[in-house]
């Protein structure tokens, strides 16, 4: 296929594509607005993203297979993923990405995708010098952020991550969850080698910066950190929890995930899923509202220590959808005015620098000025 457009959103009729799609247009980048519908498209451009009508952007259905995509992806620099879960439906866009010459990003919060592709594809990305960026969202790059800042103070090793947010999920994130957050083994990084959470651990109880009420948490599949720290040579140990503000919600999934999994545990693979995805739809089949910044509010915590000091460093936002899609426009914004800090695997803080996204996501007004508390 022939364009002229340097970005392409895949999944730009989802909800986390929207805001991807609404910030491009923010910063003035032509793309492709592409999935496998056109009519859910069309009408998700011009319903669902404010001031469409002055963005420079093209709508195109595709077949999701590896050739389709990469013949969609020829001419273009950047592709933006939006379609999970991940895992199931990623392999061939990065594939894609790759027969292309296209850097790739994705919002991912899938940790065995991101270990797939730290093993079976940064080292080939890296060698095409392209970028290769998985999990570029609020509930990984803003607790990196803040994982980063701590890290500025020598000698801490080890790093303690909570996230909250309010809200409720999206239709693609439940699918995450009860898909495949549930039928993978998590981990946590402990002396730089990857350690299984176990499976039924059940619900922490945390202590949230900022409020009296304690909070529930869950390892949430494990998360994106522990898997890009592990060749960080600061760091030697990584635990994330994770959990939105909705008790009552935080107590139902567990029970969910539980009785999801238990009746289909004999079934095969392809038969699982669908089952599984079905259950999904049934927690969640309606896109949330659109985010509103005084009850979608989030919470990145992180505690960092080592032999002879302490760190502590808290980041209050909101609306963690649209940092997720303020962050990936960003990326596709400075890849198409220069080269990656860091080529093949990577974070996005390791790709463009924490400080740089922190400023990105305080200029949109989505984050506070982070707390950090040293101790040495």
């Amino acid at each position: 296929m022939s364009h002229n457009k340097p970005v392409i959103v895949y999944g730009a009729s989802g909800y986390t594509g929207r805001l991807v799609c609404e910030y491009l247009r923010e910063y003035g980048i032509p793309f492709i607005a592409a999935g496998r519908s056109k009519d859910k498209l069309d009408d998700a451009m011009r319903a669902h993203v404010p001031g469409i009508e002055t963005a420079d952007y093209e709508v195109v259905e595709v077949i999701h297979s590896t050739e389709a995509l990469t013949e969609l992806f020829r001419g273009a620099s950047v592709v933006l993923n939006t379609v999970g879960p991940f895992a199931k439906f990623g392999p061939e866009v990065v594939q894609a990405c790759l027969a292309a010459g296209c850097h790739y990003t994705d919002t991912t919060g899938e940790q065995d995708w991101l270990i797939t592709l730290d093993e079976q594809y940064g080292a080939k990305f890296a060698a095409k010098g392209l970028l290769l960026s998985p999990g570029l969202a609020q509930m990984y790059t803003t607790g990196e952020i803040a994982a980063q800042l701590c890290l500025e103070t020598p000698g801490l090793d080890t790093l303690d991550i909570a996230v909250f947010w309010g809200g409720s999920p999206t239709i693609a994130s439940t699918q995450t969850i009860l898909v495949n957050a549930a039928t993978s083994k998590a981990f946590y990084l402990e002396q730089n080698q990857y350690k299984e959470w176990q499976p039924d651990a059940g619900l922490y109880t945390l202590a949230i910066p900022g409020q009296h009420e304690t909070a529930l948490a869950l390892p949430w599949g494990g998360t994106s950190h522990p898997v890009w720290f592990r060749r960080d040579p600061r760091v030697a140990n990584v635990k994330v929890l994770g959990g939105v503000f909705n008790k009552p919600l935080m107590l139902g999934v567990p029970k969910i995930v539980e009785a999801a999994l238990e009746a289909t545990k004999d079934m095969d693979p392809e038969a699982r899923y669908a089952a599984l995805a079905q259950t999904a739809a049934g927690v969640m089949n309606t896109m949330p509202p659109r985010e509103n910044p005084r009850i979608n509010k989030s919470v990145d915590s992180v505690h960092a220590q080592g032999p002879l000091g302490r760190a502590h460093c808290v980041i209050y936002g909101n609306c963690n959808y649209k940092q997720t899609g303020l962050l990936n426009a960003y990326a596709a914004a400075s890849l198409l005015q220069q080269a990656p800090r860091r080529v093949g695997f990577a974070s996005g803080c390791q790709a463009f620098g924490h400080r740089e996204l922190l400023g990105v996501l305080r200029s949109f007004g989505l984050v506070q000025a982070p707390l950090l508390t040293v101790q040495n």
